[in-house]
């Protein structure tokens, strides 16, 4: 296990993080997810937290991440999900269809990684594969319905 440092302590928080848009909306695709990508990197640096794995799919975002313990976990999403409002929402004309200054949703789901952070991480990066996999069979589940009218 890898062990952080700061002046007076030796440290290793690590967190799974999901956050979605208000309403769930699946709006994270093309130039929006790359640069909400970007957005939450550049907020991440400045705070010197590390996103360690993160994924973005149509309606919510995961993201593994190592908080340094002078930052509550909730001081910091509250952080990233309002400032990346502001930005994105400062690209209006680009992104159409978002609600006032609030883009994400009131919640969000932590958890803490522990000696399991290879499954989470795992788990994360297949989270684009298991939702192509089960748009594909709700189709292929469709298309003999739609032969048959």
């Amino acid at each position: 296990m890898e062990l952080e440092s700061q002046s007076h302590v030796k440290w290793t928080c690590k967190y799974h993080v999901i956050i979605t848009p208000k309403y769930r909306k699946k709006i994270l695709y093309g130039k929006i997810k790359k640069k909400i990508g970007e957005i939450l990197r550049e907020l991440a640096k400045r705070k010197k937290i590390e996103i360690i794995e993160g994924h973005a799919m149509s309606d919510h975002i995961h993201i593994a991440l190592s908080i340094p313990p002078k930052y509550s976990v909730a001081s910091v999403i509250g952080y990233m999900k309002g400032k990346s409002a502001i930005l994105i929402h400062e690209k209006k004309g680009e992104y159409k269809g978002y609600w006032g200054k609030s883009f994400w949703s009131r919640g969000y789901y932590v958890s803490t990684m522990g000696l399991d952070e290879k499954t989470v991480r795992e788990y994360i990066k297949k989270q684009e594969y298991l939702d192509k996999r089960e748009t594909s069979k709700c189709i292929r589940g469709i298309k003999p319905l739609l032969r048959g009218s």
